[in-house]
């Protein structure tokens, strides 16, 4: 089931791309079609409020804006926020990479925090580039800055890539 939901200032359609669709697309494909809203977006995106804005072959750029609903009890945004935005990006980079029929999956993921985010923080930008694009194990890298280049954490993730079972 698709809706349309309001992510970082924009419209964009949310729900699940089918294994069987998937599995017609190489990765690079699959994740320019969500970016350019051909294909939804996950839910993820609307409930954490960011989303995709830009693909290329090995290199993803998510962007969202922090609010006053993913706080914690300390004050400031949920570091959970940060490292959900994070591995979207960094997984989603090394799926650019997989062949038609051929899906990843994270296997590991580390968060370095730098700084708190804060709602006032405003418009966050996530870059994901992939490091090592095995066949079996890839690996990425991201980062996480604002609009003035400050930036609030980093990280690294491995994915398994995988025949998807279709």
């Amino acid at each position: 089931m698709m809706h349309v939901e309001m992510i970082d200032g924009e419209e964009r359609q949310i729900g699940v791309v089918s294994m069987v669709e998937a599995a017609e697309l190489t990765g690079l494909e699959l994740m320019q079609a969500i970016s350019k809203g051909e294909l939804p977006g996950p839910s993820i995106g609307a409930a954490m409020n960011f989303r995709m804005v830009n693909v290329e072959e090995g290199e993803v750029t998510f962007a969202g804006t922090p609010h006053e609903g993913l706080m914690n009890p300390m004050g400031t945004v949920h570091g959970g926020w940060a490292a959900t935005l994070l591995d979207s990006v960094l997984a989603c980079a090394i799926h650019t990479l997989c062949p038609k029929g051929y899906a990843s999956t994270s296997i590991d993921l580390k968060v370095n925090f730098v700084r708190p985010i804060l709602p006032s923080s405003g418009r966050l930008t996530a870059r994901g580039k992939v490091i090592h694009p095995g066949r079996q194990i890839a690996t990425s890298e991201a980062t996480l800055m604002d609009e003035n280049g400050k930036l609030y954490a980093h990280g690294v993730q491995a994915c398994s890539i995988f025949k998807i079972p279709v």
